[in-house]
């Protein structure tokens, strides 16, 4: 059982509001559909309340900017980046990015419903009743799995260039960071791809971080502030810098629940493992080891040298 309330409001807002959302899931529908074109009109009505053609005559800096195909993303100039995916998804990431900058964005009544429509044209795949807040940013977008039910609170950043699952019921609260990627210590163009995964009924709390290639099992918790550079098993709860699992939850599977644990839920132990991608061609093999304690480095100087047979 949900602990929010409904909220109501008034009649001819609900359905000015129900009306615009009909039209733009009916016009994105249309594979004909000018994805840059409808979005820079809807972006000028929210921004500037004209047309764009208006705008473009009397303030043309404000309204090219309006337009995807006048702006780049960082993504753009990532070397593992599908132009061609990118592209498709790359007016609608605009629209979402830039209404959240407005009155329209900042109201969950009109906002959450857009962001829903416009999450099943982006997202490799997304579930029924998605619900996500302003402010959330993705790598690419097309590369997010999300379940049903899933929640993703406000300044989220879902790194997914690498991949991310967010599975039904998970929930990802604000100014969490989820990363798909990961850097060599030596080398900053040296970059590994590994997908990220966050399973049924888990939470990941405030002011947390994912690190690429982590599993969150079905159920487990990440605590406030933690850093998981990891998994974490079925029902556990880890916290910490970096996050180790210091509790489990005191919670009886019902058979349905453990039926459904072995078949199609996440579980850190025995969930399969997409391999490593690299997204440089100029390293194109697996990152080693490349960093030790300092301790170690004090013991190899400190350390008495060893005696060779032949030796006076």
């Amino acid at each position: 059982m949900t602990w929010l309330k409904p909220v109501d409001i008034a009649g001819d807002a609900q359905a000015a509001y129900t009306t615009f959302l009909s039209d733009l899931d009916a016009r994105l529908s249309d594979p004909d559909c000018d994805r840059s074109a409808l979005a820079r009109e809807v972006l000028s009505q929210a921004m500037y309340g004209r047309s764009y053609a208006d705008l473009l005559s009397d303030a043309p800096l404000a309204a090219l900017n309006l337009d995807a195909r006048n702006v780049t993303f960082e993504a753009e100039y990532y070397l593992t980046t599908d132009t061609e995916k990118f592209a498709a998804v790359k007016p609608l990431l605009w629209l979402w990015k830039n209404l959240d900058l407005t009155p329209v964005g900042q109201n969950p009544v009109i906002a959450i419903p857009l962001r829903r429509i416009l999450a099943g044209r982006i997202f490799k795949r997304v579930g029924h009743d998605f619900k996500c807040w302003q402010n959330v940013e993705f790598s690419v977008g097309y590369n997010m799995e999300v379940g049903n039910d899933v929640v993703v609170h406000r300044h989220v950043l879902l790194d997914d260039i690498g991949g991310i699952e967010l599975h039904d019921n998970a929930s990802v609260s604000d100014y969490v960071n989820i990363y798909s990627h990961t850097h060599s210590v030596l080398d900053g163009p040296d970059v590994t791809l590994r997908r990220t995964v966050i399973g049924r009924g888990a939470r990941i709390t405030y002011h947390s971080t994912v690190l690429a290639g982590s599993v969150v099992s079905d159920d487990a918790l990440l605590a406030t502030h933690a850093l998981l550079r990891g998994d974490i098993e079925p029902h556990g709860i880890a916290m910490g810098l970096p996050a180790r699992t210091t509790r489990l939850k005191l919670r009886e599977a019902s058979p349905l629940e453990a039926d459904q644990l072995g078949s199609e839920g996440v579980d850190a132990r025995t969930y399969p493992r997409t391999p490593d991608r690299k997204a440089n061609p100029q390293f194109p093999h697996p990152t080693p080891g490349q960093t030790r304690r300092p301790d170690e480095a004090r013991d190899e100087v400190q350390r008495p040298a060893k005696l060779v047979i032949g030796e006076r």
